[in-house]
């Protein structure tokens, strides 16, 4: 199940397009240059570890961005009305994501 989420995970984080990503009022309000370096390092992040991603669902990574700092960004899972968890993760039908990015100071 977990590589199942990870697949779902890996596709809304590339491609921004299945699901809602939604930006911190720290990332809102950098420059548009730090603003694109941010989104594409979220996009193109592939340094997984343990530690971050315990469960191997890449749900989760931190960042430096050269100019920004640490950045976090998460993803959850809610129902199809986003009002509340997913019953399960790992079935699109059921699922819509949340891709949260943020300043690490901000979390």
């Amino acid at each position: 199940m977990s590589a199942s989420i990870a697949k779902l995970n890996d596709i809304l984080r590339t491609t921004f397009l299945t699901g809602k990503v939604v930006v911190t009022e720290g990332i809102a309000n950098l420059n548009r240059p730090q603003f694109y370096c941010v989104m594409e390092s979220v996009r193109t992040f592939d340094a997984f570890t343990e530690g971050d991603d315990p469960y191997g669902e890449h749900d989760f990574g931190a960042l430096d961005v050269i100019g920004v700092g640490k950045v976090f960004w998460k993803i959850d899972y809610y129902d199809t009305d986003y009002q509340f968890h997913s019953p399960d993760p790992a079935d699109p039908k059921v699922t819509r994501r949340v891709l949260t990015i943020m300043l690490a100071e901000e979390y």
